[in-house]
């Protein structure tokens, strides 16, 4: 089973609550060494100190009559894990993030537990709050169903999260030329477009301006990005740390110590704050780091949505690089185009504006470009379906009366016989392959890899209908003048479904 919750909404506390209901052992399954030492407190404080809580990691082993067993799931190799298992009956294993439980090596200690063996009478219980992995493996091979679930802004809105404000910054650093395969940026190529000294300056002006007296956490694409933008902040006046997965341990919780105590305004991180970092003060995330990983995106922004005394709300501050690929920002983790500039405004609030705009204005849609929320309540407001362009690459090819039916696809009517209007549409029906389907009147005919495909099929197919035929389906066919505009605002709102 599986409870997907956004950081900060307890989940090491709801499982340690379910450890101290346990009858059984329990076994906890961690990654990063903040997140062992975060569970063993976590469930001390839940068992009430009267049972015993222990770790098993490098050279640490657990007692063999510990209540709970936090694992370092890395020190768990085959014979240690056997060592591990043998003296104890384990009826409960909790797996922390375990979007990681896909990997090959973790697979094989679950296998090892006997997570997925018929005659095993425990229960796998993974916490995560994203399901999505960078490489694209699912978890359902791993886990049955997800048998809670609360998304972040419902978490927000019930008061259990903090407020979210965004800026969008737009830098001139230039993405387009990265490898767009797989899931997000390769780490190397998006280090050479972005760790710039014109961006980094940029960001840290836009920290010092913004930000003002929040504790910042900075999440950087790799350690000498991470050390350039510190080296920036620092320039200005504002104090700044770094941190990363190859730093000795020690100095690394020297490093965030500095930053809780206060001696430390900013601290730019390398892949080491997006699990497990439990800091409810801060309250600005600047993603000097590009992604277009939405699970990654809502770990980062996650390590400012916890409450704290006196913390009204968290910014964050999007940098926004030239790309023709889809970026995350935070209008775009709440459901609201991503092109929205919120200049500082509530996204809880946007996202209810976006929502009432999508319901009284079926269709609407935004052309590129960035918008703030006025404009386009404006833009909603004088929306007419009639007046989208139809695709240039359309037009070029064809000289019938094709009509764009926004992102849904195209439209096009033409008379079988006078008086008697039949109605093609070339609707997207997915993502990949064929995706493009030709109907007639409703009913399927075929479907194409291409938009331009499927306009050449149909016009190909009326052409062998006769000339009248293909004559009603030109745009100066005089038909047109009387019954068009109804004919295509009927069609547009059968497809947007109003």
């Amino acid at each position: 089973m599986l409870v997907c919750l956004p950081t900060g909404a307890g989940k090491t506390v709801i499982f340690a609550r379910l450890a101290q209901l346990a009858q059984r052992q329990v076994l906890v399954l961690a990654h990063r060494e903040e997140l062992l030492q975060q569970a063993k407190e976590k469930l001390e404080q839940a068992l009430g100190g009267q049972r015993v809580v222990a770790i098993e990691r490098g050279g640490e082993r657990g007692a063999d009559d510990a209540k709970v067993l936090v694992c370092s799931i890395r020190s768990l190799h085959e014979e240690r894990l056997a060592r591990v298992i043998e003296p104890r009956d384990v009826g409960l294993v909790v797996y922390d993030e375990c979007h990681h439980a896909a990997a090959d090596d973790n697979l094989r200690v679950l296998r090892q537990i006997g997570a997925f063996g018929p005659r095993w009478t425990g229960t796998l219980l993974g916490f995560t709050a994203t399901t999505s992995r960078g490489d694209g493996k699912g978890l359902d091979e791993v886990f049955e169903k997800i048998v809670y679930s609360r998304s972040l802004p419902e978490l927000i809105e019930d008061g259990y999260l903090s407020r979210l404000r965004g800026f969008r910054i737009s830098t001139s650093a230039d993405l387009t030329r990265l490898s767009s395969t797989g899931a997000d940026f390769r780490e190397d190529e998006l280090s050479e477009a972005v760790d710039i000294e014109e961006r980094n300056a940029l960001v840290a002006r836009s920290i010092q301006e913004l930000a003002r007296d929040r504790r910042t956490i900075a999440f950087c694409v790799t350690v000498n990005h991470a050390r350039n933008l510190s080296r920036s902040l620092n320039t200005l006046g504002v104090a700044a740390g770094i941190v990363h997965g190859a730093m000795p341990a020690a100095e690394r919780a020297a490093a965030l110590a500095k930053f809780r105590a206060g001696a430390l305004q900013v601290m730019c991180n390398v892949a080491v704050l997006t699990e497990g970092f439990d800091d409810p003060g801060v309250s600005c995330v600047a993603m000097a780091r590009p992604t277009r990983s939405e699970g990654l995106y809502a770990q980062c922004v996650g390590r400012g949505t916890r409450l704290f005394p006196g913390k009204r709300d968290c910014l964050i501050l999007d940098f926004v690089d030239v790309s023709q690929l889809s970026l995350c920002a935070l209008p775009s983790l709440f459901g609201v185009p991503a092109q929205l500039d919120l200049r500082g405004e509530d996204v809880g609030v946007a996202r209810k504006i976006w929502q009432q705009i999508v319901f009284d204005y079926p269709g609407f849609e935004l052309e590129a470009g960035t918008f703030t929320l006025p404009e386009i309540q404006r833009r909603a407001a004088s929306f007419d379906p009639l007046t989208l362009e139809t695709n240039a690459e359309v037009c070029a090819i064809s000289a019938n009366a094709w009509f764009s039916l926004g992102r849904h696809g195209l439209g096009l009517f033409f008379e079988r016989r006078p008086g008697a209007p039949c109605e093609v549409t070339v609707l997207s029906r997915g993502a990949r392959g064929k995706r493009w389907e030709v109907c007639f009147d409703g009913r399927p005919q075929e479907r194409f890899s291409t938009i331009e495909q499927a306009v050449e099929a149909v016009d190909y197919e009326l052409s062998r209908k006769g000339r009248a035929v293909l004559a009603s389906a030109r745009p100066e066919a005089s038909w047109r003048a009387e019954h068009a505009e109804t004919l295509r605002l009927a069609l547009w709102r059968k497809v947007v479904g109003r």
